[in-house]
């Protein structure tokens, strides 16, 4: 039986709010054990928190995303030591740079950036980042600040030297949906050739859908779509593969013994 742990899925957010429990069913059953659950604002991490309370195999990070901005405060970074600590989050984020929106302030987005890597830092936890045309002052940061557990750069779309020198700091790169369309071609090369150990698989549901699945609301079940095509790529069985970003998920988040029976 195929295990995979989805790292990267917004399950907490609106989009699920009628159907979750079935979204989370379907993932079981297509052998999605786990999911690593980012919070993208504060007033996001109560729900989020009760939620993986009561939902075996959803382990939550707590973070403040750079594409919601207007929404954060400076207390928000004051209570998110606590936050992390009081409900067992397993990294800091989504927390990031996103250089493709003018409104986003670089300076702002920065700020918050580097605050949330300091507490990753003394609290010993991995990070989640976006980094959205950002990718070169993200590893400038991230160089600067020597993270002991590392981290993932999630939806990884930047360049084979770029990804080297992430792999340099111990950093994962997490691979979705982008990966299953034929235009994208410098990722499924890189993909197809990259060291085993850095990867990891996600969906960002409910966003980035699969080829198969474009103009649909993305769900943690279309990972198996992404590990087939992972697999192709780089001309290896689908159940070697999975048990390989298995077990990297389970050292980076700190997961071992944590899953769920799959379905």
């Amino acid at each position: 039986m195929i295990a995979l742990t989805d790292s990267h899925a917004h399950i907490d957010v609106a989009a699920f709010a009628v159907d979750r429990d079935a979204v989370i069913a379907r993932a079981r059953a297509a052998g999605v054990v786990r999911q690593i659950v980012p919070a993208i604002a504060a007033s996001g991490w109560p729900a989020l928190a009760a939620l993986c309370r009561h939902q075996q195999g959803l382990h939550a990070a707590y973070g403040l995303h750079p594409m919601y901005l207007a929404e954060h405060r400076e207390e928000h970074l004051t209570a998110l030591p606590a936050c992390l600590a009081e409900h067992g989050a397993v990294a800091v984020g989504e927390c990031g740079l996103d250089y493709s929106a003018p409104e986003l302030d670089p300076a702002q987005q920065l700020r918050y950036f580097e605050a949330q890597l300091t507490i990753a830092r003394e609290l010993r936890l991995p990070v989640i980042v976006h980094a959205r045309r950002a990718l070169d002052a993200v590893i400038g940061l991230l160089r600067r600040m020597r993270l002991e557990r590392g981290g993932v750069i999630h939806s990884f779309s930047g360049s084979s030297e770029q990804a080297r020198r992430l792999w340099t700091l111990g950093f994962h790169l997490g691979i979705g949906g982008p990966l299953t369309y034929p235009r994208a071609q410098r990722l499924r090369r890189l993909v197809a050739t990259m060291p085993a150990e850095f990867l990891l698989l996600e969906t960002d549901s409910p966003d980035q859908p699969d080829h198969d699945w474009r103009g649909q609301r993305n769900e943690p079940a279309r990972l198996r779509r992404v590990l087939a095509e992972a697999a192709l790529l780089r001309d290896e069985p689908e159940a070697r593969l999975a048990a390989i970003t298995d077990a990297n998920a389970a050292r980076l988040f700190g997961l071992h013994g944590t899953a769920p029976a799959a379905g």
